[in-house]
């Protein structure tokens, strides 16, 4: 094999590394974005789920006690 040759595979690599790493950049800053948007809709959720047992306890609202629908 050629030294032109040679130095011409290594800069395509190069090349093709380039792209992997700016990939896989963009990839982890996606993945940290996801991570922290997931994390305020648990908290979301939890505090949703808090204040729909709250607004139950207060009006003597307990769905243990109601009765079964019509069709079980």
């Amino acid at each position: 094999m050629s030294d032109d040759l040679l130095q011409q595979r290594l800069t395509e690599l190069e090349v093709r590394l380039t792209f992997i790493d700016d990939t896989v950049n963009a990839l982890a800053a996606a993945d940290a974005d996801q991570s922290v948007r997931i994390a305020t809709l648990e908290r979301i959720i939890r505090d949703l789920r808090n204040e729909l047992s709250t607004m139950r306890v207060s009006q003597g609202h307990d769905p243990h006690s109601e009765p079964p629908p019509p069709h079980y």
